[in-house]
């Protein structure tokens, strides 16, 4: 089963309520009009793209190491993730499937991190759950998501939802914004520049993570 299997798999249970999920339509309702509203904006459209040159970051995982993406591209190039967080059920459907391809990457000589807002001990617990062996790391207040070009505020109604929903956005990122990064897949060639993206608006939509494959064998090939 791909990954967007998965995902699909989930939301169609998700939209029926079947155990362990229950929302009454209005819920379903307020979440495709903030994902419809963030297509129409044309953000994903501005974000970073191939050929653009990514922004150098140095951020810090669950276990309070910091993790430089320079450092990373000395050794080959860097597969970049952004995700939303250790709440959200699609995130949690691709980071192990992610880890699947980890080992696929590294033979051609990329690294593999993941990017959210969320707390660094909230990304340990992402890596704990998910026994996730590639850095996750936090991205305070969203700055690197916002160089990138992927980060976005909430519309209020999405804000009111999260809120009655227990997802406590200000508390999970320490961050009293609601803002989230749309989920992104990145590869970063050794010279810092972009080789490839895949930005969804639509956060139940993102790349097969072997999809990045032939651009890290065509990267490994280059001179």
């Amino acid at each position: 089963m791909t990954l967007q299997d998965k995902l699909d798999a989930f939301k169609a249970d998700f939209r029926a309520g079947k155990a362990p999920y229950f929302a009454p339509p209005e819920v379903h309702a307020v979440m495709v009009k903030a994902t419809n509203e963030l297509i129409a904006s044309g953000l994903a459209e501005r974000a970073l793209k191939a050929g653009d040159v990514a922004p150098a970051f140095e951020l810090e995982d669950g276990n309070g190491q910091m993790v430089s993406s320079s450092k990373l591209l000395k050794e080959g190039p860097l597969v970049v993730c952004f995700y939303r967080g250790v709440w959200c059920p699609c995130c949690n459907i691709e980071l192990p499937a992610l880890e699947e391809a980890f080992p696929s990457f590294k033979a051609e000589g990329a690294s593999l991190v993941a990017i959210s807002p969320q707390t660094p001990a909230n990304s340990r617990k992402s890596a704990r759950d998910w026994n996730i062996s590639f850095p996750i790391l936090s991205d305070a207040q969203g700055r690197i998501a916002a160089a990138f070009g992927v980060r976005h505020d909430l519309p209020s109604e999405l804000i009111e939802l999260y809120s009655r929903l227990a997802i406590n956005l200000p508390a999970l990122n320490n961050d009293s914004r609601w803002t989230l990064p749309m989920p992104a897949r990145y590869v970063i060639n050794r010279d810092g520049r972009i080789l490839y993206s895949e930005i969804n608006p639509d956060y139940t939509v993102r790349p097969e993570p072997t999809d990045v494959l032939p651009v890290l064998r065509r990267s490994r090939a280059s001179p």
